[in-house]
This record gives C-alpha cells, structure tokens and sequence, in this order.
C-alpha cells in the first residue's frame, strides 16, 4: 500500500494497493476481487483439484490436524467461500458450531448447498461481510481461520487486527495461504508452472483466463513467511509459529491471543 501524488487534485496523496501486478486505487481492490470470485464461484471448487493436483486437500487436512479442533468451540472461517474448512472442522469437533464468512455471496451460495447435502446446515451460519470489518461483537470466537483468502484483503493489518478482535482470551489464529519456496530453483519452476499452465487451465475449465492470472500474480505479491509472521505479530497475538506445506509452495501460520 503506497501514496501517490495525484496532480488532478492538486497535489493531495491518493492511497493505492495492488492488484496482482497492477497498482489500483485502495478502494477499488475490493470490489475487483469480488469482481474475481463472483466469476469463478461455480467452479472454484473443482478448479482448486485441478490446480493442486488435489494437494489442497492434504493442506487443509494438515491444517486441522494443527489446529485440533475441541468440542463446543466456536469457529470463524473468514474468506470461507464454500465451506471447505468449516465442513473439516466441524468432523472433528461434536456439538462445535461455525461461522462462514465472505464478501462474495454466489460463493456462498455453493456452500449452503454443500451444506444442505451433508446434512450439516444446523451447525453452520453463513455471513456475507468484509474481513476488515468483522459484523461480530468483541470476543465472539474460539478459533479464527482464513484459507487462501487473506492475500485478496486490500490491508492485511486490518484484517488481522480484526481477528485479534473478536477472538476470545485464549482464542487461536491460523492461517494458510500460499507462500515461498525458500529454494530458488524449485520456485522458478513453480513460477513457470504457475503463470503458464493456471491462467490456460481457468480459461478452458472456468472460461475466464483474466481471473486465475490475477490470482497467480496475488501469489508472488504475498508477503513471505517470516515477514507474515512479524504481521501477525504485530497485531497483538503471542506464539506465532509457521509450517511449510509442499516445501513452502504453501504455508500454515498460527498464533494466539493471549
């Protein structure tokens, strides 16, 4: 996040952010990445098997096995799209309850329905709202979690001040998102991967190519693991830790509010 002079206005600062490559206006971002998942929504699901060649799945697995989900608690999954860790979390966790969040409303769609069909629509609530401006009270949560989503919020450090926020004393932040391979040979063929067979692969499977090379350009603009965890820090939570996933191409961070 930058200010710019802006000449038009004579001479006041305009703040920007960025948009995979692009520099864009603070307040535009959010509604492009609404922009970007309303389109992908449908096929979000099976786009995220493609991509990862289903890996994801053994991410979010590692994730709750991190996160030992107990009884009873209250979990909010922020940028939760269609349910997925919300579903995991609530398997391992009788009488728990969770809270889906996202800004995108046809992405939750999709996880009513997933919902409805497994028969879990009793133990889940879905909320449409902004990750910088949580609609819950102080304390609210047990555990907050937020998967590939917090590289699209427009300023991080709000979004993890807001967590911080409705966490109870004692509540529990993890996150997991893409990251760094600390190896750079092994990024630069990840990198090759990435930017030449994932845009192809969105546009012949999503028929939108523009989306999925936004999502791999808001990869590399991610802030690395150790930088991450000094966000996390920097927002109030105690005993932050981080796990490479598949050699850092992903990465799992978790802290505490103390």
């Amino acid at each position: 996040m930058t200010e710019t002079p802006d000449e038009a206005l004579g001479g006041e600062t305009q703040t920007t952010t960025h948009f995979g490559f692009r520099t864009v206006a603070e307040g535009d971002k959010a509604g492009m990445v609404h922009g970007v998942f309303t389109r992908v929504a449908s096929r979000y699901d099976v786009m995220n098997d493609l991509m990862s060649g289903g890996v994801h799945r053994l991410w979010k697995d590692a994730m709750m096995d991190w996160l030992a989900p107990r009884p009873h608690q209250r979990l909010l999954d922020v940028a939760g799209g269609t349910g997925d860790i919300a579903f995991r979390f609530l398997r391992r966790a009788p009488d728990a309850q969770a809270t889906v969040l996202d800004m995108t409303e046809q992405m939750l769609i999709q996880g009513r329905q997933r919902a409805e069909a497994e028969q879990m629509a009793d133990r889940l609530t879905w909320v449409t709202g902004d990750a910088m401006a949580l609609p819950f009270a102080d304390s609210s949560f047990d555990v907050y979690t937020i998967s590939f989503g917090i590289r699209n919020v427009t300023r991080i450090e709000a979004a993890l001040q807001e967590a911080q926020r409705v966490l109870r004393p004692g509540g529990r932040i993890m996150v997991l998102e893409f990251s760094q391979i600390p190896n750079a040979a092994l990024q630069w063929a990840y990198d090759r991967y990435s930017f030449n067979v994932i845009p192809v692969m969105g546009q012949i499977v999503a028929n939108d190519r523009d989306s999925y090379q936004y999502l791999v350009e808001s990869i590399r603009k991610f802030p690395d693991q150790e930088t991450f965890a000094g966000m996390i820090r920097q927002a109030g939570f105690g005993q932050v830790r981080y796990r490479n996933l598949s050699m850092g191409i992903a990465a799992l961070h978790s802290g505490w509010k103390i």
